[in-house]
């Protein structure tokens, strides 16, 4: 990949806690007002001009934005650093009990087409992509990084801390984790990087939508011959990740099943997965906030089924169910245990009883799906382990696209740490 540095904009800090967000596509409306009450200079009322985002809003919200953002630069609550940088961007964070700390490079990464240097593995959809491509074209400017794993050859967050200050330039807290962004214009570091990551890629792990719309931005402008191919819209806002780095954590998404017919019966559910599945009924830790620890003991691809006080242990016995359910699809994909729930179980397993998308809620904890059970809030319940970096990447190469919230990379990257111009 093409890596550059970039003249990035930046609140004043060091500590800015209070004006930056969680990425746009998780947050709602009640969120957007709590983050403006405690401070009307807080990224989302730029970046979040229409809520929710899954689809083109009206035009005025989006000018809206793009004026605020002039007036935030006219008066100096954002500065544009003097001189092109390579930014260390690090987060600390605990998850169920342990503590992590994950470091990343923030820089521009040329967009080239999708399965070249970049490698997606999701599906992207129209909607929220007519959304930000409506706000990247008013702003100007990319206002939250991609997130991006790599193979690391030369360990290039080592280099960059090497060459920063002592003290960050920012920090922030976001929800339990610490924010900190370190500006690094050393010419040799940033040559040296450049050039170690030349024959590396990168795959998304988390804003397939903000990269399809960048990329088809600087075509547009490229097409149009406005811009060559050295312009700073060819370049789009990464928060790379070394895929050894400890700190990256790569939590599961369970299912949680309502609205099914009435006639639903969590008994009968068992019954029809007998043929594919074998099971086993179980008394589970009080605490599954960590899936992973509790199901890894069942082996490979065991998942937790969950009704009232009820856990039963599913492992796939008949592996060639998934090749007739998916003769479409690579080896990769078939072994996945989302791909395995969603076919044999979800479309197959609940057919008689209408499943639909909007029957099935996602969440990365354990405890609130095992509680959405015993309530009887829920019909039914999937507690799943964690899909393995070496997953994502083979189904990605195999140019095929994950289910539906396959992968949950936590935490999540916080917006407003830089900004990226694109002119």
């Amino acid at each position: 990949m093409d890596i550059r540095p970039f003249r990035g904009w930046h609140y004043r800090g060091p500590e800015i806690s209070t004006q930056i967000a969680p990425p746009y596509d998780i947050l709602t409306q009640a969120d957007k007002d709590a983050f403006l009450e405690a401070d009307p200079t807080n990224i989302v009322a730029v970046d979040l001009p229409h809520c929710p985002p899954k689809s083109v809003g009206p035009d005025e919200c989006y000018k809206a934005a793009a004026k605020l953002l002039a007036r935030w630069q006219k008066k100096r609550v954002l500065f544009r650093d003097n001189k092109p940088a390579l930014y260390a961007y690090e987060q600390s964070y605990s998850w169920c009990g342990r503590s992590y700390v994950r470091r990343a490079m923030l820089c521009g990464v040329r967009a080239t087409p999708l399965g070249v240097d970049v490698i997606p593995h999701e599906h992207t959809f129209a909607g929220p992509k007519a959304d930000r491509l409506k706000l990247t074209t008013v702003t100007k400017m990319q206002l939250s990084p991609i997130f991006g794993f790599y193979e690391d050859p030369i360990g290039v967050t080592d280099q960059l801390l090497a060459a920063a200050p002592a003290e960050p330039t920012l920090t922030a807290e976001l929800r339990g984790v610490t924010e900190k962004l370190w500006v690094v214009t050393e010419p040799g570091v940033i040559a040296g990087i450049h050039s170690a990551l030349e024959d590396a890629k990168v795959y998304i792990a988390d804003g397939h939508h903000r990269y399809t719309t960048a990329m088809n931005f600087c075509q547009a402008l490229r097409d149009g011959g406005l811009i060559d191919e050295e312009h700073e819209a060819n370049f789009v806002l990464f928060a790379l990740v070394a895929r050894n780095d400890p700190g990256l954590l790569v939590l599961p998404t369970h299912r949680v099943i309502r609205g099914l017919d009435a006639s639903f019966r969590f008994p009968e559910l068992l019954e029809k997965l007998k043929g594919d599945f074998d099971l086993k009924q179980i008394n589970p830790p009080d605490d599954l906030s960590d899936a992973d620890a509790f199901l890894e003991p069942y082996g490979k691809g065991a998942m937790a089924l969950l009704a009232d006080n009820d856990v039963w242990i599913a492992q796939l016995r008949r592996p060639e169910a998934m090749a007739e359910a998916a003769p479409d699809q690579c080896d990769a994909w078939r072994t996945l245990d989302v791909a395995v729930l969603h076919k044999l179980i979800i479309e197959k397993a609940l057919a008689p009883w209408n499943p639909r998308e909007d029957n099935v809620e996602y969440t990365p904890n354990g405890n609130a799906a095992r509680q959405a059970a015993r309530s009887g809030e829920a019909q039914a319940v999937v507690v799943l382990q964690g899909t393995p970096l070496q997953a994502v990447e083979a189904v990605a190469d195999a140019g095929q696209a994950m289910p539906h919230k396959s992968t949950y990379f936590y935490p999540k990257l916080a917006t407003g740490m830089i900004l990226k111009p694109v002119e």
